[in-house]
């Protein structure tokens, strides 16, 4: 029942450019399946209501599918592809940015007892679930707003908080828990995450990035590998790697100096890694982004739905 109308409300208001009238809600309607690609996951929750989606973290596989969600913790470099995805059957999903102040406010607000236990140790910045009837009515009475111009400014904010709050207690609230409290294990690693993806371009020692985060080193990479899937330095990697491509494709013609600029001095290696990456040598690669057939709008940042 909820998944018939999710489906009805996110075709009837998607947009090429993904946004909608509530700020912070995401609809992504894709019709045909493009090849993986890279982003960055932001912190965001990602409910299917049609078709599925993969997700790459690192070595880890995410693929989450109709009346499944997905919530990221952590804003990371990923590489996702749409599934099941037919033009009269598009993949349909729904958006929510997560804001670490909303969560934090929530956890402050409840009583004792109100939360579950979450599980011990480092969660994943990325986990999935069946997504429960509670949370998917809440996320169709979100989208019901987009038809009520008038009760949006008073309701939209009271429903995102019911999501949340759905969110934090239910199946991965450890996940989006520590979104929210300054001093969790994830809390260092996103400072960490910040650190590296501001100064990717230059090396560094892991022992400054844990003292800079506040953790001895071995807690710090411990850490770090749960929440990321990835060393740092491999993290480090992904960021310019990325990055790289995004350069090529207005830069086609200087891949020694894109290489630089991201931070490889050895043009060999940076050749390597990113045929390594995306299947093709840099100069090549950038050909083909220069030739390729237009291609659907690419979705905001952290739009994983």
């Amino acid at each position: 029942m909820h998944l018939d109308e999710l489906r009805t409300l996110l075709d009837r208001h998607a947009r090429p450019d993904w946004t909608t009238a509530v700020d912070g809600v995401l609809i992504s309607k894709v019709d045909r399946a493009d090849p993986p690609a890279p982003a960055m996951s932001g912190t965001v929750l990602a409910v299917i209501a049609q078709g599925a989606k993969r997700l790459a973290l690192g070595e880890r596989v995410y693929e989450y599918g109709a009346g499944q969600y997905l919530v990221a913790s952590v804003d990371l470099p990923v590489t996702g592809q749409f599934l099941r995805v037919e033009p009269e059957r598009p993949a349909l999903g729904f958006g929510l940015t997560l804001d670490p102040s909303a969560v934090a406010e929530l956890l402050l607000q409840a009583g004792p007892g109100d939360i579950p236990r979450a599980p011990a140790g480092a969660p994943s910045a990325i986990a999935v679930s069946d997504a429960p009837a509670a949370l998917l009515d809440a996320v169709v009475r979100l989208l019901r707003l987009l038809d009520e111009p008038r009760d949006r400014a008073v309701l939209a904010p009271l429903l995102k908080r019911e999501i949340l709050w759905r969110l934090i207690t239910g199946e991965q609230r450890a996940t989006v828990r520590q979104l929210g409290l300054a001093d969790s294990g994830l809390s260092h690693v996103s400072r960490a995450v910040r650190w590296i993806r501001e100064h990717y371009a230059q090396p560094f020692r892991v022992e400054d990035v844990a003292r800079l985060s506040g953790m001895s080193v071995s807690a710090f990479y411990r850490n770090f590998q749960a929440v990321t899937a990835m060393s740092p330095i491999q993290f480090q990697k992904q960021i310019r790697l990325q990055e790289a491509r995004l350069l090529l494709a207005t830069h086609p013609g200087d891949v020694t100096g894109v290489g630089r600029r991201v931070g490889y001095d050895n043009p060999s290696q940076f050749s390597r890694e990113y045929r390594r990456q995306f299947g093709a040598p840099p100069s090549r690669d950038a050909a083909r982004l220069r030739t390729a057939a237009p291609t659907p709008a690419s979705p905001p940042a952290g739009a994983l739905a």
